[in-house]
Formats: structure tokens, sequence, C-alpha cells
């Protein structure tokens, strides 16, 4: 990469970081990348509130996708750079900044890029959390996945900055490469009274204990399940001698295959019915979201693996182990054949903190390799897939 894009693309970068949003309320990220696209002469649509679809055609051809996403988290920075959230409570604390700047830096280089067909660019909201979404339950991806902007693409490349890989080297993993993920909350409704009068109680707290010991139980493999309890509420305030009414439990079911998901779904259910009859009272159990397991398809991966040896070289591609995450790339796996890919962005020296903490540094060194990586990668699945024609 030239080092005057470099340079043009590490303030994006920057200017992004200091201006954090949350799903669906991307509407400063939204206007700059717009401004870029538009600058380029890419012509652009907006979707799913804040999301940007910018769409690069050059003669007759088949269609591929670029993804990045846009949102940042509720999360109160602590990294000490000088170019630091400036919105106090928010951060881009999972790169989410690098991804626009590298895909706004793909659209850079294949704007004077020779190739035949057609490149989506997908700039989605709300990776992280569909609470603000115009349809309940629905990400930004599902909904763009939904939007038909998409129905003629026929490959998609995604990818994801990892702080723990170093920088230069490039992971991958073919077939279910991320988890099937439910956000579920539970709400116990008993009766509430003095622990002095336990006959006249229908303790909620003491059936929550049941519920969290008997659920975990259900996991057979720790490896490829979660089933975590994240949140406890009540709606009455502390007290040492008052027993509430109601308690309300939420947390996230996890699973690598669909059918252990969907057992694991049933299992819990069945939980809640059981505790209802057998401490008479009321269990609601309610799903906020749900993401699909990440498919990756090795068609993919065999069609750009030149394209990696090139930019990464050959010993620094990496075969990336199964992570219980959930990820909305996935509504586009399961739309076209994809592939989501790891891009190492660890520090040079020292350690460094994972995803979703406070300190976590990205090197931005990494996008004189993912935007080249995401334009020639483009560039390759267009050329194979003419070639298959």
């Amino acid at each position: 990469m030239q080092e005057q894009l470099f340079n043009k693309l590490v303030a994006i970068r920057r200017q992004l970081h200091q201006q954090p949003e949350l799903g669906f309320t991307e509407f400063k990220t939204a206007a700059l990348v717009e401004s870029h696209l538009q600058e380029l002469g890419i012509p652009v649509e907006r979707v799913a509130v804040t999301g940007v679809v910018g769409t690069l055609k050059k003669g007759e051809g088949p269609t591929v996708m670029l993804r990045a996403d846009m949102d940042a988290l509720p999360v109160l920075e602590d990294t000490g750079l000088p170019f630091s959230s400036t919105t106090d409570g928010l951060m881009h604390a999972c790169g989410h900044d690098l991804h626009t700047t590298m895909l706004i830096g793909a659209a850079c280089l294949l704007k004077e890029a020779d190739f035949e067909g057609t490149v989506k660019f997908v700039f989605q909201p709300a990776e992280e959390s569909n609470q603000r979404s115009p349809v309940k339950g629905k990400s930004g991806g599902q909904l763009i996945a939904e939007s038909g902007l998409l129905k003629d693409a026929e490959a998609a490349v995604g990818m994801h900055v990892h702080p723990m890989i170093p920088t230069g080297k490039l992971a991958y993993r073919n077939g279910e490469a991320l988890a099937n993920v439910g956000n579920f909350s539970i709400r116990i409704t008993g009766k509430g009274g003095h622990p002095g009068a336990m006959e006249l109680v229908v303790d909620p707290i003491l059936i929550a204990g049941h519920l969290i010991t008997r659920a975990r139980n259900f996991i057979a493999d720790p490896a490829t399940t979660v089933l975590a309890f994240a949140h406890v509420e009540t709606l009455a305030k502390p007290s040492f001698n008052v027993i509430p009414n109601s308690i309300l439990l939420q947390g996230s079911l996890r699973a690598i295959q669909l059918a252990v998901y969907q057992q694991l779904a049933a299992q819990l259910q069945q939980l809640t019915q059981q505790l209802e009859t057998e401490f008479n009272c009321q269990i609601e159990l309610d799903y906020s979201a749900y993401y699909p397991s990440l498919l990756n398809d090795a068609g993919i991966q065999e069609q750009i693996a030149g394209v990696q040896k090139k930019i990464f070289g050959p010993s620094n591609i990496i075969e990336s182990p199964i992570h219980l995450i959930g990820e909305d790339f996935a509504f586009y796996s399961r739309m076209m054949p994809a592939q989501f890919y790891y891009l190492g962005a660890g520090p040079q020296e020292g350690d460094n903190f994972f995803l979703h903490h406070p300190q976590v540094i990205f090197n931005e060194d990494c996008i004189q390799y993912g935007s080249p990586f995401l334009a020639e990668a483009a560039t390759a699945l267009l050329h194979a897939l003419c070639a298959q024609a």
C-alpha cells in the first residue's frame, strides 16, 4: 500500500475511534463512509437505518460483497491513546473502527483496479447488539441480508481484527467456525414476603438457584457449548428481610452445532416448565436475539489462497480454533458462499487485552494488510466466478 493512502486511512481510523456510536445510531460514521465513497464516485444506498452499501460496477460480470461493521460498545475507554474516545462510556473496543477503515481502503484500491463485475461494499450497523433495531430481535447484518440489496451477490468476504494474533498473520477456519448464539431473559414470578413466614412465600431467588444449577448440568462439552447466566436483577430494593416477588435472569446460550443448540434450548424450556409445577410459580423464557453459526466455505478459501500467500506469506496463514462467539456475518454466510477471517492486529511487543476490554489496543499496521487483502480477494473471486460461468 502506498504511504499516502496508508496515512489517509490511519487518520480516518483515528477519527472513527474518537467518535464511537452504538448500533443503529452510527449516523456520523455512516456520513463519513458515504463521503469517502462518493469522493471515489461509488454510488451508495442507505439501509437498516444507518447501514451504507456502496456499489462499484466495472462492465458485466458476477457480484461479490465485502463487509465491515461500524458499531461501538458501551465501554469506558482506558487505553491512554491520544485519540481516545471523546464520548464518555463508549469505545471501539472490538475494532470496528478498523474494519470500517480497511473497507474504505479496499474501495480506494478497487477503484483503480482492473476487473470485470461488481463489488458491493457493505458497511453495516449493529453487529454487537440489536437493542435499537427497527425490527425486534434483528441485528444490522440480518436486516441487510434480508433487504434484497445483496440478491445478486455470489460470494462474501469479511474479517475481524484479533489483538492476540501478531500483526502480519491471517487466521481462517473452514466449516462451522463460530457459534449459534441466543440471548435469553428468564423472569421468575413467585410470591414475596417476610422471611419469618416462609410458609406464605414462593421464593423466586430459591427457584433461580435451582434453575441455574440444573441448567448448568446440561453442558456436556464446555469446549463447544455454553449456557451462561450473566445478569441477575430484582425489582425490589436490597433488603435483609424482604423476599421479592420476582427475579430476572439474563444470559447466553451458545453451541457450535445447530442440533446441539436446539437440544439445549428445548431442555431449558422444559426445565422452566418443570420448575413452574414444582414451585407453583410463573416462569417466562424469552429470546431477544439469535445468530446462526457462521459457515465458512472451503471453496472461497481455496480461490483466494494465492492472495493470502502474496500479502501475508505462506508461513503466516494459520488455522483458527473454533470460537464460541456470535457474529452476524453468519447471516451472509447462510445466503452465499463466504469466508470470515481473523486479521492479526496484536502489538509488536508486550501483552495485550482481548476484544471488549477497556484497555485493548490494536496495531494500526494491520491496515496495510487488511485493505489490500479485501481488495485482491474480491478481484480473485470475480475472476474465479467468471471462469466458472
